[in-house]
C-alpha cells in the first residue's frame, strides 16, 4: 500500500494548493510484512500509517496479539495521539459496549513520505479499512494518490489534503499532536463524504519507519518484476533492483513498492502497477511473520512502530482492537483498489468501481 512520487515534489509545497491521487481496482486476500536487522531512530515529527497496516495484519494474522498487548502496552500508548493532545478533555475513555471490542470500526490509513533528506508531508499510501467484530470480517479500500477529488470548493489531488489540513492547523497556532490530530479529523471527514461511510480513526505512518521494521524482521523474499532503475539527487533516491526472485531489506523493499519513473519502461510510470506490487510486499510479509523467525520478532517489531506510527484511536482502544482480531481469518478480509481512469493531472475514480467500494464498506460495517 505504499506509492511515491519519484520526480515529483508536490509533498515539499504541503502550504501550496496542488493536491495528488491515483486508482486502480482489484480484489486481494493478504497482509503485510517488512525487513532488516533494527536500528534505533529518533523521535520523529509526524509518524505515519502504512506501517500500522503492516503491523495490524501482522498481529491479526500470527495470533500472537495477546502478547503484543501485553509486551507493547507502553509502546501502544506512544503510539495514540488522542490522549496526548491538550484540549482540555483529559483522558479519552470509550465504554467497552460502544468500543471496537462491540461494534464495527472504519479508519484512514496514510502512508507518508518523510525520509531523511526528502520527502514532505504528500500521503501516498490512502487507504480505508472496515472490520466487524461479530462476523469478523473486514475490507481494506486503497485508491490511487492522484485521484480527484472535489472538497469544500476546491479540485484538487487526495494526497494534497493531509497536508494542507496540518499546514493550516500549525498556522493557526496548533503544536505538532494537534496538527496531525486536525489533518486526521480532515482527512477523516473528506474521505467519509467520498466513500458515503463516517470514519471513526486514522492512522498515520511513515516511510523510515516502514524500512525499519522490514529490517527488524531480516528482509522479505520478493519476486521483482522489472528491471527497477531511477535516481533523484533532490531527496536521494536511488532505486537498482534487478528483475528475479530475491531477498530484500527495508530500503529495498520500500524501493521496489516506490518504484514509478523509468526512461526505458513507460509503463513503470503506472500507479496501478505499484499497487499490484504492494499486495506482492503484503503477502511476503505475511509469510515472513507466519515463520518461527518471525513471529519471535514481533516484539521488537511493536516496538520499532511505536516510533513511527500515530493514530487518534485510543491507547485503550488499541489494545481493543489487537486482542478482538488477533486471531481473524484473512480469507475474511477483502483487499481492493479504486479503479479511475488517467485525465492529466488526476485520475478520475471510476463511478461503478468507487460504487463497489462504498457497498463493500457498507456490508461490513452493517452485518
Amino acid at each position: 500500500m505504499l506509492i511515491v512520487a519519484d520526480g515529483e515534489r508536490e509533498g515539499e509545497k504541503m502550504a501550496s494548493n496542488k493536491p495528488q491521487t491515483n486508482q486502480n481496482n482489484q480484489q486481494v486476500t493478504a497482509s503485510r510484512v517488512a525487513t532488516k536487522g533494527s536500528k534505533k531512530k529518533k523521535k520523529r515529527p509526524v509518524l505515519k500509517a502504512f506501517l500500522f497496516i503492516i503491523i495490524f495484519a501482522l498481529l491479526v494474522v500470527v495470533g500472537y496479539g495477546a502478547y503484543i498487548v501485553i509486551k507493547g502496552n507502553e509502546a501502544l500508548k506512544d503510539i495514540s495521539i488522542a490522549n496526548n493532545v491538550d484540549d482540555g478533555g483529559g483522558k479519552v475513555t470509550i465504554p467497552v459496549k460502544d468500543s471496537v471490542k462491540a461494534k464495527p470500526v472504519t479508519m484512514v490509513l496514510l502512508g507518508i513520505d518523510q525520509r531523511k533528506g526528502g520527502g514532505g508531508l504528500n500521503t501516498d499510501v490512502i487507504m480505508v479499512a472496515a472490520l466487524n467484530p461479530t462476523t469478523k470480517k473486514g475490507a481494506v479500500i486503497a485508491m490511487p494518490r492522484d485521484t480527484k477529488i472535489n472538497y469544500q470548493d476546491r479540485t484538487r489531488k487526495v494526497n494534497a489534503f493531509y497536508a494542507n489540513f496540518y499546514t493550516a492547523a500549525q498556522k493557526n497556532g496548533a503544536d505538532k499532536n494537534e496538527a496531525m490530530r486536525q489533518a486526521k479529523d480532515g482527512m477523516k471527514q473528506l474521505l467519509g463524504e467520498f466513500y458515503g461511510v463516517p470514519f471513526q480513526y486514522a492512522v498515520s505512518v511513515n516511510f523510515q519507519g516502514f524500512m525499519d521494521v522490514v529490517d527488524v524482521l531480516g528482509g522479505i523474499e520478493v519476486d521483482v518484476d522489472m528491471r527497477m532503475r531511477w535516481t533523484d539527487s533532490h531527496d536521494g533516491t536511488n532505486i537498482d533492483l534487478h528483475p528475479g526472485l530475491q531477498p530484500l531489506d527495508g530500503k529495498q523493499t520500500l524501493d521496489f513498492v516506490r518504484f514509478r519513473q523509468s526512461k526505458d519502461n513507460p509503463n513503470a510510470s503506472s500507479d496501478f502497477e505499484r499497487n499490484t506490487r504492494q499486495t506482492v510486499v503484503i503477502n511476503a510479509i505475511l509469510k515472513k511473520m507466519m515463520s518461527l523467525g518471525g513471529v519471535t520478532k514481533i516484539g521488537n517489531v511493536i516496538e520499532e512502530v511505536s516510533e513511527d506510527v500515530h493514530t487518534d484511536m485510543p491507547s485503550e482502544e488499541i489494545t481493543r482492537l489487537l486482542t478482538t482480531y488477533y486471531n481473524i481469518n484473512m480469507d475474511n478480509i477483502t483487499f481492493m483498489t479504486l479503479q479511475g481512469k488517467w485525465s492529466n493531472p488526476y485520475v478520475e475514480a471510476d463511478a461503478q468501481s468507487l460504487a463497489e467500494a462504498q457497498q463493500l464498506l457498507q456490508s461490513i460495517i452493517s452485518e
